[in-house]
């Protein structure tokens, strides 16, 4: 019996994205330097990352340099930006508006990227009806039509662990598909959610870790 072959897998590795934004990032820093054409080595001199992984990398969305020539600066700029969906404002929301949460409003670099924190949340009577930075902070009970109203599909949740996971479903329920998560605890939600979590003890843990058996010998 002849076994059929499997189909070539041809989804993008997770790192890969992650390091478009590092390209991305340094070629805007090449471009305020009035760069108009780079070489791989010069667009990840800084970066930690070998020009052939850079090569890789771009691979994935077909050929954008000449050989012995290189890479336009400009052209590659708009293609990295149509690729990570940063080429048009992205709508954010912030549930949360304790501490970390205000600190994120006032956070600038999101406007280098097309990000735009168009609302945020909180259950907080003081903090309802507020303006922080520009932004109106509403009452959590009427996210889901603020949120539908505005067309959200991005999300950052600073709320305490314990009430995450409910609120995280409200916001799935509401139509957004990517949270960026800052409470300590794992979400469980539907498949096609993108949920990416960032626990700085964890990642002060790791650093402690490291630095400690370095100290070490």
């Amino acid at each position: 019996m002849k076994m059929s072959k499997k189909k070539k897998d041809y989804r993008i590795p997770q790192e890969t994205i992650r390091r478009l934004g590092l390209y991305l990032r340094s070629l805007r820093k090449l471009q305020q330097q009035n760069f108009t054409v780079v070489s791989s080595s010069q667009i990840t001199s800084h970066l930690n990352i070998t020009p052939d992984q850079f090569r890789k990398d771009l691979s994935y969305f077909g050929s954008l340099g000449k050989r012995g020539v290189g890479y336009s600066v400009d052209a590659l700029i708009k293609h990295l930006e149509r690729v990570l969906g940063v080429d048009a404002e992205c709508k954010i929301i912030v549930v949360g508006v304790g501490k970390l949460g205000s600190a994120l409003l006032a956070y600038p670099g999101f406007q280098n990227f097309n990000f735009r924190i168009v609302a945020a949340f909180d259950n907080d009577i003081g903090k309802i009806g507020r303006v922080w930075e520009g932004v109106k902070i509403e009452n959590i009970l009427n996210m889901e039509e603020v949120v539908r109203s505005l067309g959200v599909k991005l999300a950052i949740l600073t709320v305490p662990a314990d009430a995450a996971q409910q609120v995280a479903e409200k916001l799935v329920a509401c139509g957004v598909r990517g949270i960026l998560n800052f409470a300590p605890t794992n979400l469980n939600l539907p498949q096609g959610i993108y949920v990416l979590n960032v626990d700085m003890a964890t990642e002060l843990m790791f650093l402690t870790y490291f630095s400690r058996k370095n100290l070490a010998g």
